[in-house]
Parts: structure tokens; C-alpha cells; sequence
């Protein structure tokens, strides 16, 4: 999957593992200390205790001139001197969390797959509000370039580069689900992260929707070999018949220009930063994994079943 500079929380972690993986002997020790400072008392802090305690028991109590009432439901404050560890107590706790780790290393990794799943849940939880917030700009904005059935009754969404091999990958899974289901909408969001060529060649696609072969370029766009730019792009077009003076000006118009920036916009929105990204519904896939047609057509049918009311 092509990425921007701007990783995601758990690209970051997963990419520092020797830094993180300490979590779990630092809480084990800040649990310990907690533990300790509650119920470890230091043989200097019991021999101070004591004559205080002798003292307190031969003393004899002053008058106290209080109802017997009130002398009788009173309660003591309670006071709680804290204790500091010695330098022997912290090597000992020190050696006794040591242990414990080199013992039992599956706590490394049991604790790398708890964070992982609490942050995919997170994010996922995050992504369902994005996308309900923004439903309408990913799923039904009249201007984006479509494929398949523009009434389908289920709408899957893409955000790509003309550059990425992830995205000329899974090329081959998405036009195998528009051509076997006729009832899905496949719409794309242009987001030419990668280079200058991949901006210019989505300026070309977009041009080209323009005399109704965006399909056909963005298929032969991404089956192309080598580098997508402006010029390689124009061989393309050429190759598909277009009109190549009226594609020169639609792409330098505003309304190309608003197209590219206003997907761009919608995926910051969304946490978007890598390409290929899909979006069915309220779930996402990213990257173009091996069973990427699989959880597409799992999802719509799903989708299906369960409804959706924006997709």
C-alpha cells in the first residue's frame, strides 16, 4: 500500500516494536510501586512507630466536656504516612519484575496483540463517524466518476493512485465485482499522493470522463507499465480515440482542479493516507490484500442483508 507522510497511529507503533514493547514491564512496575507504597512499611519507619505506641498507651486522656452522644458516634480521622521504597526494596522489585519477564516472554506479545486490537477498534469505531458525517460526499456526490450500474443499490467506494502497484494489483478484483454483480456502484476518488505524474494523470482521467471514457482510461491507466504521467497518460487517450484537444482543456480547468482537491480534502477528513483504500458502507479495506474481491463482495452482501442507508 502507498503511503503519504503522514502514517497512521498504528503504522507508527508497528514500526517501533523494540520501543513499545516495554509497556508491560513498565506497568508491572508501576504496579508493584503502587502496590508497595500501600502496604510495605520499612523497619526504620516500625521503629519509629513504637515508642509513639508506648507512649500513646500509658498516656491518660484529657476531659473532654462533649456529649456522651456525640463522644460515642465520632469517628477518628484515618492518616496515612506514606513510605518510600530503599534502594535494597527497589533492586529487589526491580529483580522480581527481571525475572518475571524472562520467564514468561508471551507477555510481550500477548500484550502487542491487545493494543493492536483495542487500536483497530478504535479506529474502526472512529471510521463509522467519519463515514456517517461525510456520507453523502463519499457516496452520492453527482460529480464523481463512476463504474457499474449508476442506480446499483450498493455503492463501494476507492481512493487510488495511478502510480500505486498496490492499486494496479487489485485492479483485476474491482472490475471482476462490477462485471459480476450488476448491481453495484463503484465510485472513485482520485488521490494522486505518490508524484507530479500521478497528479497529472489524474487530471487526464478526469478530462476524459468528460467525453464519457473515464472507465475505459482508468483501467488502461493502471494496466499500463512504467511510469503514469501527462504524456504517457496522452498515449493512452490517444490509443482510446479521444478527442485530445477538448481533453487539453477540460484538464486545465477549474473543475478539474476543484475534483482532485476536494477528494483530496474528503480523504484527510477520513484518515485516508494510503492508496488503494475502499470503503463499503460503514467499513473500510485498505491496501489491496490477496482476497481483496472476497471482502468486497462479502461486504455488499452483507450490506444487502442488513441494509444501508447511505450506500
Amino acid at each position: 500500500m502507498s503511503l503519504d507522510a503522514r502514517p497512521s497511529p498504528l503504522r507508527v507503533l508497528a514500526d517501533r516494536k523494540a520501543l513499545w514493547l516495554a509497556v508491560p514491564a513498565i506497568a508491572l512496575l508501576a504496579g508493584l510501586v503502587v502496590i508497595g507504597s500501600r502496604s510495605v512499611t520499612s523497619p526504620k519507619a516500625v521503629a519509629q512507630a513504637q515508642p509513639a505506641v508506648a507512649e500513646a498507651a500509658t498516656a491518660v486522656p484529657p476531659k473532654v466536656e462533649t456529649p456522651v452522644a456525640e463522644a460515642a458516634t465520632a469517628v477518628p480521622p484515618k492518616v496515612e504516612t506514606p513510605v518510600a521504597f530503599s534502594t535494597e526494596q527497589k533492586q529487589e522489585l526491580e529483580k522480581i519484575i527481571k525475572n518475571y519477564l524472562v520467564s514468561n516472554p508471551e507477555v510481550f506479545l500477548e500484550a502487542q496483540t491487545a493494543l493492536e486490537a483495542k487500536m483497530e477498534k478504535e479506529q474502526a469505531e472512529k471510521l463509522k463517524v467519519a463515514i456517517a458525517e461525510n456520507a453523502r460526499e463519499i457516496y452520492r456526490d453527482p460529480t464523481a466518476d463512476i463504474a457499474g450500474n449508476p442506480n446499483g443499490d450498493i455503492t463501494v467506494v476507492e481512493f487510488f493512485d495511478y502510480n500505486c502497484g498496490y492499486c494496479k494489483r487489485g485492479l483485476h478484483d474491482v472490475i471482476k465485482l462490477v462485471e459480476s454483480d450488476p448491481k453495484v456502484r463503484l465510485v472513485f476518488k482520485e488521490l494522486p499522493i505518490l508524484s507530479k505524474g500521478s497528479e497529472e494523470a489524474s487530471r487526464v482521467a478526469i478530462a476524459a470522463g468528460k467525453q464519457g471514457k473515464y472507465w475505459d482510461m482508468h483501467k488502461a491507466m493502471l494496466e499500463a507499465k512504467g511510469q503514469m504521467n501527462e504524456a504517457a497518460a496522452m498515449q493512452v487517450a490517444t490509443k482510446l480515440g479521444l478527442d485530445l484537444e477538448k481533453l487539453k482543456k477540460d484538464m486545465a480547468s477549474p473543475e478539474v482542479e476543484a475534483e482532485i482537491k476536494k477528494s483530496e480534502a474528503l480523504a484527510k477528513k477520513m484518515g485516508v493516507n494510503g492508496t488503494p483504500h475502499f470503503l463499503v458502507g460503514d467499513r473500510a479495506i485498505p491496501g489491496a490484500p490477496e482476497d481483496l474481491y472476497d471482502q468486497l463482495e462479502n461486504h455488499v452482501t452483507e450490506l444487502r442483508k442488513s441494509g444501508c442507508s447511505y450506500c
